[in-house]
């Protein structure tokens, strides 16, 4: 009985087919690098079935599939094969709990203190007014006192206030109001949940988890914030006061850095 190779055995592996597709394609590790932001020594260890430089599974699959558009090649294949090799795709669910907490933690109770003190405000106008019309009452006579609009007009300064109240505005608010001196980076999970990473000029992590659906994060520098999405596709980015137009599909991992001024990707 004779052992030979399979067909499986002569397909060439998840780095060795993208190495042969770049080779193909007439492209350099550089070239490969620039285009996909994945760094140099991280498409080496690709091409050599390395992924431990990619830290992690989920920026392996997004590395794979960057790299697999950049020379040609359908990434479905080799992100199916790299999920059978690695143990299939995880279910990222630990960090719900987190953002539960945060959740209810953002919940302001300063608007309660804000209408006390409008309605006091509103309590000590009222006083005055009342005490101002009605020392008038004693000087003009009777005809003052049948007149019904001194009731209404000081009640109606109150009402005035009272819109003026400061409620939450909509988020885009804070973005709008974002100082010119440094940057300010919303993130809103719009269309899934995705993992992110924020980290400050200085390399400070400044938040490492999972955006659930519906949830938004707002990171502030005062030089740049450099960024990691798990899926690009499911968040919304606003920079600086302006929401960032772009085409990241679901799945995709986005390396992106942003400064001052009009957002530009770094």
């Amino acid at each position: 009985m004779s052992i030979g190779n399979s067909p499986e055995d002569d397909r060439p592996s998840i780095g060795r087919a993208l190495q042969q597709a770049r080779i193909t394609a007439g492209l350099t590790v550089e070239e490969v690098s620039s285009s996909t932001r994945v760094r140099m020594p991280i498409v080496h260890a690709i091409e050599e079935d390395d992924f431990s430089r990619s830290g992690g599974d989920v920026y392996a699959r997004g590395h794979i599939r960057m790299f697999a558009r950049a020379v040609g090649l359908d990434p479905d294949p080799l992100i199916a094969e790299f999920d059978a090799e690695h143990g299939g795709r995880p279910a990222p669910t630990p960090a719900a709990p987190l953002f539960e907490a945060e959740r209810i933690r953002s919940e302001p109770r300063r608007p309660n203190w804000t209408a006390a003190m409008v309605a006091a405000i509103v309590a000590v106008v009222g006083f005055v007014g009342f005490t101002l019309f009605n020392g008038e009452d004693e000087g003009s006579g009777p005809a003052q006192v049948a007149e019904g609009s001194t009731p209404d007009k000081t009640t109606s300064k109150p009402a005035t206030t009272k819109p003026a109240d400061p409620k939450p505005a909509p988020s885009e608010s804070v973005i709008a109001a974002a100082p010119r001196d440094k940057v300010t980076v919303r993130l809103s999970a719009t269309e899934g949940k995705s993992w992110i990473s924020a980290k400050d000029h200085n390399g400070r992590l400044l938040f490492d988890g999972l955006l659930n659906q519906g949830d938004s994060k707002t990171f502030q520098d005062k030089e740049r914030v450099d960024l990691v999405l798990g899926d690009a596709g499911a968040i919304d980015l606003f920079v600086n006061g302006k929401k960032v137009d772009d085409e990241f599909e679901s799945g995709q991992v986005e390396r992106l850095s942003y400064t001052k001024g009009d957002p530009e990707v770094g």
